[in-house]
């Protein structure tokens, strides 16, 4: 049976001519890196970086109870958004499975713009879709209406400010503003613990305007970096740190579920919150050699007690750092636990989040 065809964002050529190395990733062929990993890295760490994130899905929901539809879908306390305000939810069935983490945009009193997960888009607008006919409120497709690119680092406002017709957003708040000439939603969020924004625009302005932040010094990054960068502070992935099969309280999302809006699944947060969970997602340290992976053993006293869902070679700190479900008397910071990498076990300790701190200059 034939595989179906990669897609490509309006940014591929730029990737091509930039020499960048394209995998598949979500159903599109994506840049994990141009000139390699540490290197975009260290640029985010230390300047601006700047990473083609338009395979990200996009879902506007307008109309009198937008807002409401929204309050009953989403974890997080919808009424609590201003227009020009930006907020983080999780999306979850009845039995509190994580269905997607999401960001979702208040742009007007009754017209919001929610952004999701390359590999969940098609099913989180059907979700959304399906709860909709109980609402006077309109879900519209809108992922073929923008591009998005984010730009973090310690400069990246600074070099979108120059290329702004407007002022930058603070951070979780959005503007809309011309930017190298393209109408754009600015939004002061991102995945990388830096400052900076990202950037909703049509299609065909981007290539335009990531050759105007490239040449005013944003270093183009992949997603290898990005994936180093989120896992420095913690940031969870989907499908490797939640899924279905887990409760946003034992993956650490509790925060962002306010069980009192009555959104879907918030009896099932309720009840882990009463009860306790038997496991919690906590963030590790080798403390010798060795880069963690996903699905490698946690162990301790020779029995495997958890399993690793995300672990790499940290770039900033110069350790293999990871997350990993654990049991609960175990996701203590300061806990001393073992790595098993291939067969080897490698001494680690479970850390406090976020693993990387700035150093104020």
């Amino acid at each position: 049976m034939a595989t179906a065809a990669l897609k490509r964002t309006p940014l591929y050529d730029a990737h091509v001519a930039a020499g960048a190395r394209l995998v598949p990733f979500a159903g599109f062929q994506m840049p994990v890196s141009y000139e390699g990993v540490r290197e975009e890295h260290l640029a985010v760490r230390s300047a601006c970086g700047v990473f083609d994130v338009s395979h990200m899905g996009e879902i506007e929901t307008v109309g009198p109870q937008a807002g409401a539809l929204l309050q009953r879908l989403l974890s997080n306390d919808v009424s609590q958004l201003e227009p020009g305000g930006a907020q983080y939810s999780v999306l979850c069935r009845e039995d509190g499975g994580i269905l997607d983490d999401l960001f979702t945009y208040r742009l007007g009193e009754s017209r919001y713009l929610t952004v999701t997960n390359a590999a969940n888009h098609d099913r989180d607008y059907a979700w959304f879709a399906a709860h909709a006919t109980d609402f006077e409120a309109e879900v519209v497709d809108a992922i073929g209406d923008y591009a998005m690119l984010a730009v973090q680092g310690p400069r990246a406002r600074s070099i979108v400010a120059g290329l702004a017709g407007g002022e930058l957003p603070p951070r979780m708040q959005t503007a809309e503003l011309a930017i190298a000439g393209a109408e754009t939603l600015a939004c002061g969020t991102g995945y990388t613990g830096e400052d900076g924004v990202e950037l909703l625009l049509g299609p065909g302005d981007a290539p335009a305007v990531w050759e105007g932040l490239v040449g005013a010094g944003a270093t183009p990054a992949g997603l290898g970096a990005r994936d180093t960068l989120r896992l420095e502070v913690c940031f969870h992935l989907y499908g490797n740190d939640m899924d279905e099969s887990r409760n946003p309280v034992e993956a650490g999302l509790g925060w962002c579920c306010k069980q009192e809006t009555d959104f879907i699944g918030s009896a099932a947060v309720t009840e882990a919150r009463e009860r306790g969970t038997e496991q919690r997602l906590a963030p590790f340290v080798l403390t010798g050699p060795g880069i963690p992976r996903p699905e490698n053993a946690v162990v301790t006293g020779g029995e495997e007690v958890g399993t690793v869902t995300s672990g790499t070679l940290s770039p900033s700190l110069g350790v293999g750092i990871g997350m990993a479900y654990v049991p609960i008397e175990l996701a203590e910071p300061g806990t001393e636990i073992e790595i098993d990498v291939r067969g080897k076990r490698r001494p680690g300790r479970i850390e406090a989040k976020p693993l990387y701190h700035r150093k104020e200059s």
